[in-house]
């Protein structure tokens, strides 16, 4: 075997080996050309948030996030970007006590908002 297939080959494991995903936050989803509530930003909200922001809040949320209103209030007037863009771990971050929100979904709700909020 000549040296440099065998340096080829080796460079190809060790690139094979190197390359692994073990985080969730690292995982990318498409972010849509046109957010909507309904089919966007509403399901992130159902399967993050409303464990606490519901109608009332519980766990000390200040706010209940059960409907497109509420949710754009959140976003205009109180730090719901912020919060959810904290690292893993940041005082304040959100969900509480759970795991930072992949990027991507994140993104979602901020091109939902420089899009004007779509319903």
């Amino acid at each position: 075997m000549s040296l440099k297939l065998m340096l080829l080959l080796t460079f190809a494991g060790f690139l094979t080996i190197s390359c692994e995903n073990n985080s969730p936050n690292d995982l990318e989803g498409d972010i849509p050309a046109n957010v909507t509530y309904t089919e966007h930003v509403r399901p992130i909200i159902q399967s993050n948030c409303i464990a606490c922001h519901q109608d009332p809040p519980i766990n000390g949320a200040p706010m209940p996030l059960t409907d497109y209103e509420k949710v754009k209030q959140a976003v205009l007037t109180r730090p719901l970007l912020d919060r959810i863009s904290r690292t893993q771990g940041a005082e304040g971050m959100m969900p509480n006590g759970g795991q930072r929100l992949p990027q991507y979904k994140i993104d979602i709700i901020a091109k939902w908002q420089a899009q004007n909020f779509q319903n």
